[in-house]
């Protein structure tokens, strides 16, 4: 499951690379780092609260 994730977030960046998304805050082709730094947080919230809890 995490690969296909890291898949689809790998996809959106060159998508995103290729032809804006258009989604407020990622209007231009440069913004696609935006993406990453997204994930990396949602990541880490992940794995922070998976510790946490178990």
């Amino acid at each position: 499951m995490t690969k296909l994730i890291a898949l689809l977030l790998i996809l959106a960046m060159a998508i995103q690379l290729i032809k804006p998304l258009g989604v407020p805050g990622l209007r231009r082709r440069t913004d696609f780092w935006k993406i990453a730094l997204i994930a990396f947080a949602i990541w880490a919230v992940a794995l922070i609260g998976r510790d946490l809890f178990v």
